[in-house]
């Protein structure tokens, strides 16, 4: 908590400073209250007294009331803007960290938890510094400045107050032992609903297609009671502590009439008046005793959760980035190659290589392809040129220089690349397609329809209500899987980069759509270089070079014919989908 809340600015602990010096004049404007209610106690039983003069004191009551109603405001309108500033600023910082984050980064936080520590995990401890920032600073002052002034009233009425102050500080502290743990729970277990609700929304399709609409009901049903019962059992602990806070005050005040009484009876004659006097004061001030442990009672409920999502907030900021720029973001010599020199690699929870010894230079212009079964490190590979990994063993360079040497910005300026699923924001077409910004100018309007064009997708785009206007919702789910596959290659298209990367991105175009985009694309790109991963040998057949992994490893290097003679497991990729005739003929 206490990290977090050095990211306070200047201006915001001057807004501190000043809010104490209110609530310091709010407390001493209240703890003068009782001090004219005891003179005006003293004025009515006294003989040569005037209405005029209970008058000014209750009048000097309703400004001390008016003035802390002030201070109050004051406080409250300044603590509200600063909790908002700051939960602002936590937030602003956690997503910056999270899109740093590289794909090891990723996986060690769930979407859903990621969701959750951004918004409410602020959220309380955006509570606690509303709210604390007046109880936490009221409290104590008011506790200290109400003893003071009690501890020469009478032995008796401060020890009594001093055994309702120990009773309520148990009970707290006992129930803080007992939930404290359980609020780490609570944050997971919001952690597992967020996650149920996202997989029930984003696979709603598949849950009616199988009917497992009841399945997901009772998925939810289990971690919504869980949460539920867990945080049944906390408010209910907690709804311990207003009975026992009203006992203390009821039994205090009492207690103090009792003692009062007492003492009134044995006092003498003009000591009476006095007592009388002082135990109404008394019962105010250990009131207000009792209420400042009141508020600070109900601060121990906030702070532990706040504490749990410090933590929580507190990770992600701290998680270390394990992809970091380098210094290189000026000219090279060579523009559009692609050089792996021995590269080596495996994900940073594995214990065994997925690629090994991957050797390879694409020059400009050329299309290299990639090919090879299910799980052989295709995508892993490409993965490496854009760094999200970096190798474990050997190096990549791009344009002669180490990718780890280049700044993210420059090397990601470089690139156009589709991924395996292709991924539309919400927007329009156009934003879909100019997205992003890659160093230079964005694409205009003709930019965008000339890539469009090239994609395969102006007959679609011009069919849709607005065209190049028309809105796609999130994830693209207001248009088909092929359609996507086109924008995003139209989006890479539209940045005109040195080096195109396809990963397995023809896959849901039908062949005659993916022959026509390669035909036009291969014209439109002929001075860029293209790194493809596919699974169809039609889509790399033409490839200048085609290299094939099994098991990690590159085992045919060479043109589409080239491999037919000379690499059996090509053959049989070929063979498994077109018939000899049709490689002959190819």
């Amino acid at each position: 908590m206490i990290k977090l809340l050095k990211e306070m600015s200047r201006k915001d602990l001057i807004i501190v400073l000043l809010c104490f010096i209110f609530m310091l004049f709010q407390v001493w404007l209240e703890l003068k209250i009782p001090d004219y209610m005891s003179s005006i106690t003293q004025l009515i039983q006294a003989e040569d007294s005037h209405m005029s003069d209970i008058l000014i004191k209750g009048g000097y009551m309703m400004l001390c009331a008016l003035g802390s109603l002030i201070s109050a405001v004051i406080v409250g309108y300044w603590a509200a803007g600063l909790s908002a500033n700051f939960s602002f600023k936590i937030r602003h910082k956690i997503f910056n960290k999270v899109s740093a984050f590289s794909m090891e980064e990723m996986k060690k936080f769930s979407t859903s938890s990621l969701i959750t520590r951004t918004t409410n995990d602020v959220t309380q401890i955006e509570m606690l510094i509303g709210m604390g920032l007046q109880m936490m600073m009221r409290a104590p002052i008011m506790a200290i400045w109400a003893i003071t002034k009690i501890l020469d009233k009478s032995i008796e009425w401060s020890a009594l107050t001093g055994a309702g102050v120990i009773l309520l500080l148990v009970t707290i502290g006992s129930v803080m032992i007992v939930v404290l743990p359980r609020f780490e729970k609570v944050q997971k277990l919001i952690d597992r609903i967020n996650g149920v609700t996202r997989e029930n929304l984003t696979g709603i399709r598949v849950i009616r297609a199988f009917n497992a609409e009841d399945y997901q009901e009772k998925r939810f049903e289990k971690v919504n009671s869980d949460l539920t019962n867990m945080q049944l059992f906390n408010q209910r602990m907690f709804a311990i502590l207003n009975p026992v806070m009203n006992i203390v005050m009821h039994f205090l005040t009492l207690g103090i009439y009792f003692i009062g009484a007492y003492l009134i009876e044995k006092a003498m004659m003009g000591d009476k008046i006095v007592i009388f006097s002082n135990m109404v004061v008394f019962t105010s001030y250990g009131m207000q005793v009792i209420m400042s442990f009141l508020m600070l009672a109900m601060i121990f409920m906030l702070l532990p959760r706040a504490q749990i999502s410090a933590k929580r907030i507190n990770e992600v900021l701290d998680e270390s980035i394990s992809i970091t720029d380098g210094d290189f973001n000026g000219k090279t010599k060579e523009i559009g190659t692609v050089e792996f020199n021995n590269v080596s690699f495996k994900y940073p929870d594995a214990d065994e290589y997925l690629l090994k010894n991957i050797s390879f230079k694409v020059k400009k212009g050329e299309t290299v392809a990639f090919i090879g079964s299910t799980g052989s490190g295709k995508s892993s590979l490409i993965n490496l040129v854009p760094r999200f990994y970096d190798v474990t063993d050997g190096e990549v360079l791009v344009d002669g220089v180490n990718v780890k040497d280049y700044t993210l910005e420059a090397l990601h300026n470089k690139i156009g690349y589709i991924p395996q699923k292709a991924v539309m924001f919400t927007g329009t077409v156009s934003e879909n397609v100019a997205y992003g910004d890659n160093g230079r100018n964005k694409p205009n309007l003709k930019k965008i329809k000339e890539a469009i064009d090239v994609a395969q997708g102006t007959d679609f785009v011009t069919q849709m209500e607005n065209q190049y206007d028309s809105h796609i919702a999130r994830g693209g789910t207001n248009i088909s899987g092929g359609q996507k596959q086109r924008l995003a290659i139209a989006r890479a298209i539209a940045r005109d980069p040195e080096i195109y990367i396809f990963d397995d991105s023809f896959s849901a175009l039908d062949y005659k759509t993916d022959a026509t985009l390669r035909s036009e694309l291969k014209k439109y790109t002929k001075s860029a270089t293209s790194l493809i991963v596919a699974q169809r040998i039609g889509t790399i057949i033409n490839a200048d070079q085609i290299i094939v992994l099994d098991k990690g490893e590159c085992v045919g290097q060479g043109t589409h014919e080239e491999l037919l003679k000379n690499c059996d497991i090509y053959k049989e990729i070929a063979l498994s989908q077109l018939s000899k005739e049709e490689l002959e003929n190819a």
